[in-house]
């Protein structure tokens, strides 16, 4: 049985008790209604039937408060809360550090990483290219490194890219979500580079006034895409892909399933010993969400990567 330490978490961002409940298979339902995040408690409950990872089980938590801390463990049924997150070294295999607050990525997977325990840090991986080179030379020193959104494991996308054949060569994507470029930009970069086999990006351009983020990106291939993330707008995550003989329209909405997917491939990799997702697609994301972020910031300029 794999040991699982969960670090959370991070404003806007319920994955420690998502995860933690998707892992250990049940929960506490009087303290999971209180955990802020009214729509976890009632995709938990619509899936009761799949809750539980073989082989794994989360068995420690830490968060930044004490108090937090023991809330997520009583909902989610984890035995153990400890006061600092590197106590985890030596008590567990394997960590998911599920914040999404990039700026604090290092310091937290650090003490792991040199441990040479297997991590997940969650979406976005870096925000600068300074803390995505750390990550880099640990993967390739061979550590268990794993990143990604799940969008990236989204069965809506694999539903559509069944039916690629018939849209003949795709010549242009265009994905649609809410909030930021920094934290929900990744989501749509993920499902889109994912859905086209990790195109690899060449120029980056990001128009933006405020709450309107729009960043057109062209690939290698050719192919053209733009990605815009607005803050008011109703909540949605959509792809749309155009090719030569037809297009798609993909609205993502299963979330429950994509987080799922996407940590039976950590604990998959752990029991493997070696990440299932090539770190190679994950830096070629975050190079690219880094390079939207330069061309804002550059008042629009065209960043070549």
């Amino acid at each position: 049985m794999l040991k699982i330490g969960v670090i959370g978490m991070s404003e806007g961002n319920g994955h420690p008790y998502s995860w933690s409940t998707i892992v250990n298979g049940n929960y506490n339902e009087s303290e999971m209604a209180n955990c802020g995040y009214a729509g976890i408690p009632v995709y938990l409950n619509a899936n009761r039937g799949t809750l539980g990872i073989e082989g794994a089980q989360v068995t420690h938590v830490w968060a930044q408060e004490r108090k937090l801390s023991d809330h997520i463990a009583k909902a989610c049924l984890i035995e153990n809360v400890v006061d600092r997150f590197e106590d985890m070294v030596g008590q567990v295999d394997a960590v998911m550090l599920t914040r999404d607050d990039p700026e604090n990525h290092v310091a937290m997977a650090k003490p792991f990483l040199d441990a040479g325990i297997p991590i997940f840090v969650d979406k976005p991986l870096a925000i600068t290219l300074h803390d995505l080179e750390y990550f880099k030379k640990h993967a390739e020193d061979g550590k268990l490194l794993m990143s990604c959104s799940s969008m990236r494991y989204a069965a809506e996308s694999q539903s559509v890219k069944t039916e690629f054949a018939q849209l003949g060569k795709i010549e242009l994507a265009t994905a649609v979500g809410k909030k930021d470029w920094t934290k929900y930009g990744v989501h749509m970069l993920e499902g889109l580079f994912a859905l086209l086999d990790d195109p690899r990006a060449s120029n980056i351009k990001h128009i933006s006034t405020s709450h309107k983020d729009i960043v057109y990106i062209e690939f290698e291939t050719g192919m053209l895409a733009t990605v815009h993330l607005f803050y008011d707008i109703t909540p949605t995550f959509q792809i749309s892909i155009f090719g030569q003989s037809g297009w798609r329209l993909i609205e993502y909405k299963n979330w429950y399933a994509m987080f799922r997917n996407n940590i039976i491939e950590f604990v998959r990799s752990v029991q493997q010993g070696s990440s299932r997702l090539d770190f190679n697609k994950t830096e070629n994301i975050i190079r690219t969400l880094i390079a939207g972020k330069e061309s804002l910031e550059q008042g629009g300029m065209t960043i070549s990567l």
